[in-house]
């Protein structure tokens, strides 16, 4: 794995307000105000180093919290939070740590709260990893300065998050110093699991036990996937050529789920009573990693939630993650 190089940032669509080398803007990256980052909806210029961040959508705000910032308003969390209180645990915790007490919730179950985060009065946005419409990001233009995805909503990496939202705060050099801490966590938990490498793993995005006609799948531009790599497995074949630029979920029908018999391990949501009906099913059960049991349901704990990997959740589940892959991975052999 590879610390993001400035040819990596390059790629993400980061560019540097000046002309200087990447190493020496590092350096001294809040002195070079101002900055302009590249986006997939223009150029977001921030003036001055924003003292007053607000985020929207998932996990964003874990950015500029393992950075030691915390921010004025954050989305509230809708899937994982066992006790209702709008946080994840690996959250709460980091408040916790930081002393600090929690921030404005913006509730997005029915899309951006534009009016509550206006009211929390930001001097810069941070949405790096989201699914912002042109329309969004141009609301939340005029409240201020937006980073947004650089590419395809919902396919940023947690790397390209980290290194986007951290330019966003002028703490690039900070940024890189959080992925190479994390890179070295995964590295480790990795190295006491060497049965998982090279082995192919597919995520499932959804399983209907009543409906089983059609496979749904995170294709290879989803975080999720992503993540398989950064702990040593492989995306199968089928899996990538099932997919198609810019989607980051895709569909087959079950007649054609021999297609996936590259499949070394199968990852998905839900508990393992759903694993009866697919092993019964003419024609689920015939992919191979169902019918060895190589299978990983993920169910109702932190490890659903943080399989969608970010700057907190990869370090609080990360081994009972691989463990879980490991244990799969003993029975594809």
């Amino acid at each position: 794995m590879k610390t993001a190089s400035f040819s990596t940032l390059s790629a993400f669509g980061l560019l540097l307000a000046t002309a200087m080398p990447f190493s020496a803007w590092a350096q001294d990256a809040g002195a070079q105000f101002p900055i302009k980052i590249e986006h997939a909806f223009g150029t977001t210029t921030i003036d001055k180093k924003p003292e007053r961040v607000a985020t929207v959508a998932w996990a964003n705000h874990e950015v500029p919290l393992a950075l030691g910032v915390v921010p004025v308003g954050f989305a509230a969390a809708t899937f994982g939070d066992d006790d209702g209180d709008g946080l994840l645990p690996w959250v709460s915790e980091k408040l916790k740590e930081l002393g600090a007490k929690t921030p404005a919730l913006f509730d997005e179950g029915d899309g951006i709260d534009f009016e509550a985060v206006a009211a929390s009065d930001p001097d810069v946005i941070l949405a790096a990893y989201s699914g912002l419409s042109q329309s969004d990001y141009d609301t939340l233009s005029q409240i201020a300065p937006v980073v947004a995805y650089p590419e395809s909503p919902w396919a940023t990496d947690w790397r390209e998050m980290i290194c986007l939202n951290s330019a966003g705060l002028g703490m690039q050099a900070e940024g890189d110093a959080l992925i190479t801490r994390i890179e070295a966590q995964i590295a480790d938990a990795a190295a006491k699991h060497p049965e998982i490498r090279d082995k192919k793993a597919m995520f499932i995005t959804h399983l209907d036990p009543t409906d089983l006609s059609l496979v749904r799948f995170y294709t290879a531009n989803d975080t999720r996937v992503k993540f398989f790599e950064d702990l040593g497995l492989k995306s199968p074949k089928s899996v990538m050529e099932a997919t198609k630029p810019g989607q980051f979920s895709g569909e087959v029908s079950a007649e054609q789920i021999d297609q996936f018999n590259d499949v070394d391990i199968f990852v998905t949501y839900g508990t393992p009573e759903l694993l009866a009906p697919l092993k019964t099913d003419p024609l689920a059960s015939k992919m191979t990693a169902i019918a060895n049991d190589a299978v990983v349901m993920l169910g109702g704990n932190p490890v659903a939630t943080a399989a969608n990997p970010t700057p907190l959740s990869i370090s609080w589940v990360l081994d009972d993650y691989v463990a879980m892959l490991a244990e799969a991975a003993r029975k594809a052999q």
